[in-house]
């Protein structure tokens, strides 16, 4: 029987190199429709990608999200980052999430889902969740990017606390928001093919 390997620390992460992200020159802004389109383009060549979401950060216990504000797909060489203010960009940032040909990895997706079901009227196709592929690999603990990537990678994920609570439903977002967003589709692609999940 193959031994499950031990989650590190984030004491031990904390010492390891860090993880190579995308630059700001692989990450791609959507706002229109037109660019939604020729996102989807390129997207539907891989027959799967990285999948993630941010919301504008709740603060009061009966504040109740009206994200997500932005859905962030990735192939392991580019990401988009959608911002969802426009109804005909959202519209094919729904096709996309519904297209049965493509899986979209990623981690903590139950919330995701449920706020997609609920802002853009569709369920999510053929969505995987990671942490349950480590659950049945042998880890008791839930595995998140951070361990998934000191695990496969031996790298540190590297994530700001700081850029996670801005404000998502800006109308613009910084370059911060863009390399955050990105990277976390990113990272969850890297780390499905790592994991030899691809037919």
């Amino acid at each position: 029987m193959r031994s499950v390997p031990h989650c590190p620390s984030a004491e031990a992460i904390a010492l390891l190199d860090p993880f190579e992200r995308l630059p700001l020159s692989q990450v791609q802004l959507v706002h229109s429709a037109e660019q939604a389109r020729h996102a989807a383009q390129a997207l539907q060549q891989a027959q799967a990608w990285g999948f993630d979401t941010e919301s504008k950060p709740t603060f009061h216990k009966d504040q109740v999200s009206d994200g997500p504000h932005t859905v962030q797909l990735a192939t392991p060489e580019r990401a988009w980052v959608f911002q969802l203010h426009d109804p005909d960009c959202r519209a094919v940032v729904a096709d996309l999430l519904a297209w049965p040909h493509a899986v979209k990895a990623g981690f903590g997706l139950r919330d995701d889902r449920a706020r997609i079901e609920r802002k853009l009227g569709v369920t999510p196709n053929q969505v995987l969740e990671l942490n349950t592929v480590f659950r049945q690999r042998g880890h008791r603990r839930e595995v998140g990017l951070k361990t998934a990537v000191a695990l496969l990678f031996q790298r540190r994920f590297l994530k700001s606390k700081k850029t996670a609570t801005t404000n998502w439903a800006a109308p613009q977002l910084s370059e911060a928001q863009l390399l955050y967003a990105a990277n976390d589709a990113y990272g969850a692609i890297r780390v499905y093919h790592a994991l030899k999940l691809a037919p």
